[in-house]
């Protein structure tokens, strides 16, 4: 093939993939799980650390995953002296910085299970940004790890 009928073939896919890679988001997540619940427990969570590696602003505005009925986006507050889940309406990404998603902070939310979140297996869920971009994620299922607290007993006849 002459390099005359190449070069048209050749700017055609380059036009092609920029297109691709802008429709692509700028947003990398780095670790993404789902916390294992017990049988019968409906919800779950999913925690990540996001990294806006892109030069403007950015938001998650909401998530999908076909293992949940509902996926929202929640933070945990204090109220009174109580801890309560809040759902919120957008996750603010600012250019060049990481946004970690965590217990007791920050989380998307899987309401209503629709199977069970066996560890080791993983769960697809797909990010949406107020630029239209979207991130898909396959996070694997870990098991929920529980922190005991540990007091001094060990004087103390029970």
């Amino acid at each position: 093939m002459s390099l005359q009928r190449l070069l048209p073939i050749l700017g055609f896919c380059l036009f092609f993939m920029s297109q691709q890679l802008m429709a692509g988001s700028a947003v990398m997540a780095d670790d993404p799980y789902v916390r294992a619940v017990p049988p019968g427990q409906p919800n779950s969570a999913s925690f990540m650390t996001l990294h806006n590696m892109g030069k403007k602003d950015l938001a998650l505005v909401s998530a999908s995953s076909s293992a949940a009925e509902v996926v929202e986006l929640h933070t945990h507050t204090m109220e009174d002296g109580m801890m309560r889940m809040r759902k919120v309406e957008k996750i603010d990404l600012p250019a060049d910085q990481k946004i970690s998603l965590k217990p007791g902070g920050l989380h998307v939310m899987l309401i209503g299970l629709k199977q069970k979140l066996v560890p080791g297996e993983k769960i697809g869920l797909t990010l949406n940004f107020d630029d239209g971009s979207e991130l898909k994620l396959d996070a694997p299922v870990r098991k929920l790890r529980m922190k005991m607290k540990h007091s001094d007993h060990g004087s103390h006849n029970h």
